[in-house]
C-alpha cells in the first residue's frame, strides 16, 4: 500500500476546519431509520438550517444516529435485513465533493454510505467514487452523540479539526 495508504497522515496528523452535519436531528429523529439515504443537497440544507455553510475543503463530520441506535437495540434486531443509513451515490454528489475539495468525510455509520444504492443494486459505490477517484479519505463508525449534543447546546457546528498521534 505505497500509493494508498493512509500511514503518512497517521504519523503526522491532520488538521482542518470541520463542520458537524447532524442530518438526523435535521429530520428530527434520533437516526435515521435503516436505509435511509440522503444526498449532498440534504448536507447543505442541514449546513443552513443550522446556520452555517459548507466550505471548500471542510472535514465533514456527519451524524446519522446509527452509532446509536447500534447501542440502544438488540444485537439481533439492529443486524436483522442490514441496510444502514447513509449518503447515496450520484454524479452530482461525486462531482460537488471534487468541486468542494472536501478531504475527509467521518460519519458514525459502518460505510459513510448506505449499503446497498437503492436504484442501482450496486453494493458501496461511494468508496470506489469518492475514495479511489478522488481522494477522499474515511473514518466510520465515530461516536458523534457527544459532539452532536455539544453543538446543538451552543448552536456552534464549526471548529477546527485536530488529529495528531
Amino acid at each position: 500500500m505505497k500509493k494508498a495508504s493512509i500511514l503518512p497522515m497517521a504519523e503526522k496528523g491532520i488538521a482542518g476546519r470541520g463542520i458537524l452535519l447532524d442530518v438526523a436531528r435535521h429530520r428530527g429523529k434520533e437516526w435515521l431509520d435503516k436505509g435511509e439515504t440522503f444526498t449532498h443537497e440534504d448536507l447543505m440544507d442541514t449546513a443552513v438550517s443550522q446556520g452555517c455553510e459548507i466550505r471548500p475543503r471542510d472535514i465533514l463530520l456527519v451524524r446519522t444516529g446509527c452509532l446509536e441506535y447500534f447501542y440502544a437495540t438488540p444485537r439481533e434486531e439492529f443486524y436483522e435485513g442490514f441496510k444502514e443509513p447513509g449518503l447515496t451515490y450520484s454524479r452530482e454528489l461525486v462531482e460537488w465533493f471534487q468541486e468542494m475539495e472536501i478531504p475527509n468525510l467521518v460519519t458514525d455509520t459502518i460505510a459513510n454510505e448506505v449499503t446497498i444504492h437503492p436504484e442501482s443494486g450496486v453494493a458501496l459505490p461511494l468508496h470506489n467514487a469518492l475514495m479511489r477517484n478522488l481522494g477522499v479519505t474515511f473514518a466510520e463508525i465515530i461516536n458523534l452523540a457527544t459532539l452532536a449534543a455539544d453543538c446543538a447546546e451552543d448552536r456552534q457546528y464549526t471548529f477546527l479539526t485536530l488529529r495528531h498521534p
